[in-house]
């Protein structure tokens, strides 16, 4: 059973990031630790709808039907209309659209607790809710009063459909056109891997789509974006006929079995009818806004499958009896074996690391998007950070629910315990909205080798000033971290002034750019943690008594700072010697 984690997430919420700056900020007055923690129990209490659904999710899966249509798993359907009903589908959402209007710091913490609950279920409002975030920054006023509210309701849902089955990454191949009729356009083409593309969770489906006009120049410099419904409509927003969008199949996959992945073809009769978001040959942009803030979304799915398969291990370390523990009775749990203890404590410690960047992460989005002062730091530092938060968070997700299954033993690899699913479900996190290699280029080209390292060097000098308060604390887990922590950075940034000068051989930096993430990753992480361990000690101090949350904050810092960022020296060492090794294996030798 999923337990939300109310507590770790007002901690890091009241006292890892400044909530007094986002009262600051236009809209966000009222915001309050009370109304947060308030917000947060509701979430929770919803998470355990969304989870009872989750199982026959993974077993069950969505079909397709003979006539084109899918059906969902049993209880998806009424879960996602209690999560309209309840307003929660309106949590980001501007208010003029009747949204709630609320940072980002919220929403990342709701979302980190229903995708622990349901992954596959939480994936068609993550997407709802990039679509919402797509239109309100580039969509014409009367596309938005059309189709923001609705989505908002949670009476329609969104996709985005960028893959074409030619047309992975490289973007710049995408052959679906677009052909001006009127005020709207005909599309056809085929699109894959179109998450939640089909489905009878709502009324309408609102297709977001990458497609071409005749005469658009080659490459992405000629991509446009339209908005396609499944179902067509008149000027006062009403469903007509549906639209000529229709689903081929449905994807078989490894894990979030739940989530129908369609393959749409657009188009199949006489063109779908769209409608041009923005300007002609202007669609990268546009869509690379939506994909922006799944890739952060994807990035706290890590931290959410994570959190999850830990506390089924938990559960089951508890229950479990299997030897005797050293220094125990007969019939104590395993949970007291030695090695078992480290495994679930080097979890603990690593999740509490990644819920604490995720949030510092969605800080620094709110500050970008809303403050005037000092707008070009945060929107630097938000920009630095979304790579890091989605690489790092989702491949580490693949090694905390490898350990989950670890922990169980040989009935880790039984279906019947239902660990096994969210390793399988947390596979496709370093790959789908950009594989890790991709925010690893991101990084390291874009956000550190085209400005010399300035972002990424402001963020070493902030840690540094930090930490060198922390050094004076008579508490000695909190000093012990902070000069750990330093060494860290120091390594860190001998690494980034290697990257920038060797960085007129591409290759070179290519591939050193996902050792480059996870490092960055560690070391956000470590940073983290040395805040956390500080304010712990601050609040045991204040309150003159001992507190076991408290308590265990200090412990799981010390452990993130003995078994976990002494990765940041292994990872350094293969950027900065190990470049040249790998580019000398011939591509051939490999068949050998």
């Amino acid at each position: 059973m999923y337990k939300a984690p109310i507590n770790d997430l007002n901690f890091v919420i009241n006292k890892i990031i400044d909530l007094k700056e986002i009262n600051k900020l236009q809209g966000f007055e009222e915001i309050s630790d009370d109304l947060i923690s308030q917000v947060l129990v509701e979430a929770g209490k919803i998470s355990n709808i969304l989870a009872e659904s989750n199982y026959e999710g993974d077993h069950i899966s969505s079909k397709r039907n003979e006539d084109g249509s899918v059906t969902t798993p049993p209880g998806f359907k009424e879960s996602y209309k209690a999560l309209g009903e309840g307003g929660w589908t309106s949590l980001e959402a501007k208010e003029e659209f009747g949204g709630q209007q609320m940072p980002t710091i919220i929403s990342a913490a709701v979302n980190e607790m229903w995708h622990s609950a349901n992954m596959s279920l939480a994936l068609c409002h993550l997407l709802t809710q990039g679509l919402i975030y797509a239109l309100q920054k580039s969509a014409s006023k009367v596309q938005q009063d059309l189709f923001i509210p609705p989505l908002v309701e949670g009476r329609w849902t969104g996709t985005m459909n960028l893959t074409e089955p030619q047309a992975g990454t490289d973007l710049a191949s995408i052959k679906t056109k677009a052909v001006k009729e009127g005020d709207h356009y005909r599309i056809s083409g085929q699109k894959i891997y179109i998450t939640y593309g089909e489905h009878d969770m709502s009324e309408n489906i609102i297709h977001l789509v990458l497609a071409r006009t005749p005469d658009a120049p080659e490459g992405v410099k000629g991509i446009s974006v339209f908005i396609v419904p499944k179902f067509n409509l008149s000027e006062d927003g009403k469903l007509k006929e549906q639209n000529d969008v229709t689903c081929l199949s449905i994807e078989k996959k490894l894990g979030v079995k739940g989530s129908p992945t369609a393959v749409l073809q657009f188009g199949e009769k006489n063109g779908a009818i769209g409608y041009l978001v923005g300007e002609e040959n202007q669609g990268l942009q546009i869509m690379f806004e939506m994909m922006n803030h799944a890739r952060f979304a994807v990035g706290v799915q890590g931290l959410s499958i994570s959190e999850r398969a830990f506390q089924q291990a938990v559960q089951y370390a508890n229950d479990r009896v299997q030897g005797i523990p050293i220094e125990k009775s007969k019939g104590d749990p395993i949970i007291h074996h030695p090695d078992v203890l480290r495994m679930l404590a080097v979890m603990k410690s690593e999740i509490e690391a990644m819920r604490a960047l995720s949030i510092y992460g969605g800080f620094s989005m709110d500050m970008a998007n809303l403050t005037e002062a000092d707008k070009e730091f945060w929107t630097e530092r938000s920009s630095l950070l979304v790579p890091i938060i989605k690489g790092w968070l989702t491949e580490r997700s693949l090694e905390i629910t490898s350990q989950a299954i670890q922990v169980h033993g040989g009935m880790g690899f039984i279906e019947e315990t239902g660990v096994a699913q969210h390793f399988r479900d947390a596979r496709i996190l370093p790959i789908y909205e950009g594989t890790t290699a991709i925010q690893a280029n991101d990084l390291v080209f874009r956000k550190t080798i085209r400005d010399q390292g300035k972002s990424v060097n402001l963020l070493f000098a902030e840690m540094l000033k930090e930490l060198e308060n922390y050094k004076n604390s008579e508490n000695k887990i909190v000093n012990k971290s902070a000069v750990t922590m330093m060494e860290a950075v120091s390594i860190s940034k001998e690494t980034v002034d290697h990257l920038i000068a060797s960085s007129n051989d591409q290759k070179k930096s290519a591939v050193s750019g996902v050792n480059y993430l996870m490092l960055m990753g560690y070391l956000c992480g470590g940073w983290m943690m040395s805040r956390s361990a500080s304010k712990a000690a601050q609040e045991i101090a204040n309150a003159n008594k001992s507190n076991d949350f408290l308590e265990a904050k200090l412990v799981s810092s010390d452990i993130f700072m003995t078994h976990l960022l002494p990765k940041i020296k292994s990872l350094a060492e293969s950027i900065v010697k190990g470049d040249e090794s790998i580019l000398a294996m011939k591509p051939e030798w490999l068949n050998q």
